[in-house]
């Protein structure tokens, strides 16, 4: 079963997301610093009737990269063609999506750390120079062909900088690092989804389900829709704090937006006694990937001060004794 506090996209969410995404910059909530520096960046190049510089967004999944990479081809009057990296296999696949584009339009590649060498090879001068070289033929036979490109801006999406290579990060003009919403700024997206939904919400019923969304609009909306459900059931014009609260427990989602899954790991680590756990121990223990623990599960945990990691591997925090109601072991507590 899926969890409702899972930070990557379902299947089946990308229909209603598209319909509940603001498309101007004035209905965008949050990540306040990037957009005042974009719209700056966005008005000198239409100023100069210049492409915009490569832009890399990076963090946690669900906070907005895609909405925003749309947002500005609106901004910049352009087309924009979206893709994602599992989905260009070879260097033929970018190749026709490059000769496809045309002058100022924007390319958005999402999970773009996962492009292949060879891919990233033939993306290099295509950033650099605008210029496509392609190698037809093998052996004696080969032959490199050069194909000039119109001026495109790369909008790069990641939710993991580091496994990006340093020839790729360097060609990005633009680097933002996405950050976490406020539960204000969740409340706001809430509302405006519940209007776009024909569903009222009471105003300190979408506080609670901002408080429980772990910073995550794309987690707020999916609660959201799960609680207008409860609400539809038992003829309920208006989401009410009541039902909320009755639909968010039903649910398994606690006060801190914590699932099972986040109380195994947290419960795990207590009872490491205040000793460093290692990734691939705990993932073995909750039956889980390396990869889903350290890129889902513990963002918002190490945000939020429930985890420690260190050099030897990860602790529990003084935060979360507290949360269980424990008392540190006594070697631990010279940490916090």
């Amino acid at each position: 079963m899926e969890r409702l506090v899972e930070i990557e996209k379902f299947e089946d969410e990308e229909v209603v997301e598209n319909t509940l995404r603001p498309d101007a910059w004035n209905d965008y909530i949050g990540q306040e610093q990037i957009k005042k520096n974009l719209g700056v960046f966005i008005e000198a190049s239409k100023k100069r009737d210049e492409a915009l510089d490569h832009t890399l967004f990076y963090g946690p999944p669900g906070l907005g990269k895609t909405t925003l990479a749309l947002i500005i081809a609106n901004e910049m009057g352009t087309n924009i063609k979206v893709t994602a990296a599992p989905m260009i296999e070879k260097s033929g696949d970018l190749a026709a999506i490059l000769t496809n584009l045309e002058e100022g339009d924007i390319l958005f590649i999402d999970e773009i750390h996962r492009l292949s060498p060879a891919v990233e090879e033939i993306l290099y001068p295509s950033m650099e120079d605008f210029r496509l070289d392609i190698i037809i033929g093998s052996g004696p036979a080969a032959q490199s062909v050069k194909i000039d490109l119109p001026r495109f801006t790369l909008i790069g999406a990641t939710t993991r900088a580091g496994m990006l290579s340093n020839p790729l990060r360097d060609r990005f003009g633009m680097s933002f690092r996405m950050q976490f919403y406020s539960h204000d700024e969740l409340a706001q997206i809430i509302l405006k989804a519940s209007s776009k939904l024909n569903k009222e919400i009471d105003s300190n019923a979408s506080k609670e389900i901002a408080k429980r969304s772990r910073g995550t609009p794309r987690i707020a909306l999916r609660l959201l829709k799960r609680i207008r459900d409860f609400a539809d059931v038992v003829d309920e014009d208006t989401i009410l704090l009541s039902r909320t609260n009755y639909a968010l427990e039903e649910l398994g989602i606690n006060s801190y937006g914590f699932d099972e899954m986040d109380i195994r790991f947290l419960e795990f680590l207590i009872q490491a006694k205040g000793k460093a756990v290692g990734l691939s121990t705990i993932a073995a223990a909750l039956s889980e990937d390396e990869g889903t623990v350290e890129d889902v599960i513990e963002p918002y945990l190490l945000a939020n001060g429930f985890l420690e990691r260190t050099a030897r591997g990860r602790l529990a925090s003084r935060k979360t004794y507290e949360f269980l109601r424990l008392t540190p072991p006594t070697e631990q507590k010279g940490l916090f």
